[in-house]
């Protein structure tokens, strides 16, 4: 689809270029029937570089391109109304590239609000001093925990105050097939934040969500093309559900950060601990289960709202893998999993792409 836009949008320039052709007499033009000034066909050349230069940048990923896309259309339909008997059939092309330019431009300002607020924590995070995790800092720890922060290869490294994430998967709903997703998150543990952003497709269109935990307040807002909401939820379920997705993050993909002062430990054998974790009035709990390697491989709490019905089910998250990134062992695929009461529903599937810990800069 990327390449059909980019085709109707260069096509459509090279053909105002008729116009200018018909006002300069270059080459025999019988398509346009009116006489054309050499003003206005100057006009009808400006269309055509202003649609050539859009579909160039839209091919680029240029941020600027669907402004000049909607100057092109603009000019382009002011020459369309003036010669309408000859090419009026171009108003089609114009609505397809005006829409795509809206619902382009409007997701790159929904995207812009979650980069300010990276931006705004990042910059919060910039004074913080290094300071390295050591087996001292694991000592009040349950021993699985110990073995499992050990395995993830954060001794004798800086402790943890940010992390940036990026994962490709597959989601669904109980109403909606599966669609795939591109994300971006960054957690920031001083005060424990998650920003999480999603670029998915479903059934064709463009879906962007921003799913935001500040100050242990949560929102999640999903557009549909970047303009009209499908979700905006708020409100005290979300915030205790993002708190059981925060401390989740924090157990699989930032386990050095798991001697915070907000968690408390409740151990239970060998392979399970139970964790507590309590966020601006926010308590929740989650047992964790551990293999003989050290592993953390599940991750279970009933202490999680399902948004589309606001109601509590056992929420888990098996991991199936793990490897290896610049000397740590991080989850590599895990699973989403409701367990509702007719049974257990997988609607998330994630393959980490990228992590890195302490960043200090946002990243495209």
């Amino acid at each position: 689809m990327k390449y059909v836009f980019a085709f109707i949008v260069l096509v459509h320039g090279l053909i105002h270029l008729m116009g200018f052709s018909k006002a300069f007499g270059v080459g025999q033009i019988t398509s346009l029937t009116r006489d054309i000034s050499k003003q206005t066909g100057a006009i009808w050349l400006l269309a055509a570089l202003l649609f050539l230069i859009a579909g160039t940048g839209y091919l680029f990923k240029k941020e600027w391109w669907p402004v000049v896309a909607a100057f092109g259309v603009v000019v382009s339909q002011i020459l369309i109304i003036l010669s309408w008997q000859d090419a009026k059939f171009g108003t089609i092309a114009n609505v397809i590239i005006l829409m795509m330019a809206m619902t382009s431009r409007a997701s790159q300002l929904f995207e812009a609000r979650f980069r300010e607020d990276v931006r705004t924590n990042l910059i919060q995070t910039h004074n913080d001093i290094p300071d390295l995790l050591t087996e001292q800092d694991l000592a009040s720890l349950p021993a699985p925990v110990q073995k499992y922060i050990r395995y993830t290869g954060a001794i004798g490294k800086d402790k943890v105050k940010n992390v940036r994430i990026a994962f490709e998967g597959e989601m669904r709903s109980k109403k909606m097939n599966w669609f795939k997703f591109n994300t971006v998150q960054y957690n920031f543990m001083k005060e424990p934040t998650r920003l999480f952003y999603m670029k998915a497709k479903i059934v064709g269109m463009y879906v962007p969500g921003y799913h935001k935990y500040l100050n242990g307040a949560a929102s999640m807002q999903v557009k549909l093309g970047g303009l009209w909401n499908v979700v905006n939820k708020n409100g005290t379920e979300m915030d205790q559900a993002e708190t059981v997705t925060v401390l989740n993050d924090l157990c699989l993909m930032a386990p050095a950060a798991l001697i915070d002062d907000r968690i408390r430990w409740v151990e239970i054998d060998d392979l399970t601990t139970k964790v507590v974790f309590t966020n601006r009035g926010h308590q929740i709990s989650a047992i964790l289960y551990f293999n003989e390697t050290g592993q953390l491989i599940n991750f279970v709490s009933d202490d999680r709202y399902d948004i589309s019905d606001t109601k509590r089910y056992r929420f888990s998250t098996p991991v199936m893998d793990y490897k290896s990134i610049d000397g740590r062992n991080v989850v590599a695929y895990g699973q989403a999993v409701w367990h509702y009461p007719e049974g257990e529903f997988v609607y998330g599937k994630f393959y980490l792409k990228n992590i890195e810990y302490n960043v200090r800069e946002l990243q495209d």
